[in-house]
């Protein structure tokens, strides 16, 4: 198992140099240039060829991306030019609001799609089946700003059962520890604190939690199907084994492969469709912070940002690899 993990890991660095390097091209081919967003749009040609030049936009690429590299390797995007603080210090703040929303998500779309899904497979053709395969269908094509905002208006305006923006009421005084504020709660034990923290998480939490939900309940049905008719599933049954081991020992523990695969790829479109729903119910992580930066072309945000979003979605990847081979240990010797 370690080598494998070794091997995934060393698979990991040119990944991160192609990306990079994409990232970089790209945000130089972008119109207007950082010199913009700190004068504007009406600054001198003399002052927008100082601040190139104190900025190091002058010199030739390959030198510009020799320095963005050395900067990446000891985690140093620079200072952002909206706040003057530094890109790190940024994301630290931000991230753990993010990363709670999206572990929120994925817990809502794990435990209720998986179950659901082995459940529609075994019960093929039910009424159950049929309203899962119809609402799988509409998961998917509802955008996730629209049921956001659509959440938000009957639950929050009109029924009054959750909050409608923030990650805390601003009237509670709670201790932050991580950043994170059901788990600060909890380790601090304000229970009240942890309690208002997780209602203001589960409306965005639902709404982002709708497409991977559609998908998994989906591929977790066509995997089951496709497990329950190999032979192997009709011996341990013909056998007398119990279903309970049927079905953890030979059919879940087979079917989960390619679910595992689909959960992984979901954790990047979360992190994506954070920026839309953070916006909508004002919970201030990352992705309402790279909008403004976009709009505001803040560089070395936008590199800082999306290189970290890119290394926690490879490391997410590698323990989905590596989950692999506790799912299936022949995946280790391939």
């Amino acid at each position: 198992m370690i080598r494998f993990i070794v091997r995934r890991l060393l698979q990991l660095v040119p990944t991160m140099f192609g990306l990079s390097l994409l990232l970089f091209i790209w945000l130089h081919r972008l119109p207007g240039g950082p010199e913009t967003s700190i004068l504007g749009e009406r600054a001198t040609d003399e002052r927008r060829a100082q601040i190139r030049l104190s900025l190091g936009l002058d010199e030739p690429l390959w030198v510009q991306y020799g320095r963005f590299m050395r900067k990446l390797a000891a985690f140093d995007f620079g200072t952002s030019i909206q706040t003057g603080r530094s890109v790190m210090t940024e994301f630290g703040q931000r991230f753990p609001a993010t990363l709670e929303l999206t572990i929120t998500a994925l817990v809502i779309a794990i435990g209720i799609g998986i179950p659901l899904g082995y459940m529609a497979a075994r019960r093929r053709g039910t009424w159950l089946d049929n309203s899962t395969v119809m609402g799988s269908l509409l998961g998917v094509c509802v955008p996730v700003f629209f049921l956001a905002y659509v959440l938000k208006a009957i639950f929050s305006e009109y029924l009054h059962i959750f909050p409608s923006s923030g990650r805390q009421s601003d009237l509670l005084e709670a201790t932050h520890v991580t950043g994170m504020f059901v788990l600060d709660g909890l380790i601090t034990r304000e229970w009240d604190a942890a309690g208002d923290a997780l209602l203001h998480l589960i409306l965005p939490g639902i709404a982002l939690a709708s497409i991977p939900f559609a998908i998994i309940v989906r591929m977790t049905r066509a995997s089951v199907l496709e497990v329950v008719g190999e032979d192997y599933v009709r011996t341990a049954e013909a056998k007398g084994l119990t279903e309970r081991t049927v079905r953890g020992r030979h059919i879940l523990r087979n079917a989960l492969l390619p679910v595992a695969t689909v959960i992984g790829l979901a954790v990047g479109g979360l992190l994506s469709g954070a920026v839309l729903t953070e916006t909508v119910f004002a919970f201030g992580g990352i992705g309402s912070f790279l909008r403004d930066s976009i709009e505001f072309r803040d560089y070395p945000v936008l590199m800082g940002f999306i290189m970290m979003i890119a290394l926690v979605y490879v490391l997410v990847n590698l323990a989905v690899d590596v989950s692999y081979g506790l799912i299936d240990p022949r995946v280790r010797v391939r």
